[in-house]
């Protein structure tokens, strides 16, 4: 099958890069996602939880979240750096 390209079938290396740049920016915004939903129920902004008001979501939240924000700066940096 040329000029068509599926991951399930050995696909190029640019493909691959393109495939990690995904998962990275996938996981990254999961990541991200995450911890500002924990720092709210730490806080005590999003009620109906049993982690609501409880201070070690409020510290381990916000560092998930910038766990998740330094992953898309690193996946968007590489983009960046890939271009001709």
């Amino acid at each position: 099958m040329r000029g068509r390209w599926s991951p399930w079938v050995g696909g190029t290396a640019e493909n691959g890069w393109v495939m990690k740049r995904v998962l990275g920016i996938a996981v990254g915004l999961l990541l991200t996602v995450i911890g500002v939903v924990w720092t709210l129920q730490g806080l005590g902004y999003l009620e109906g939880s049993s982690m609501t008001g409880e201070a070690f979501w409020a510290i381990v939240g916000p560092i998930v979240a910038g766990i998740g924000v330094a992953l898309l700066y690193v996946v968007g940096r590489g983009a960046i750096g890939r271009r001709g």
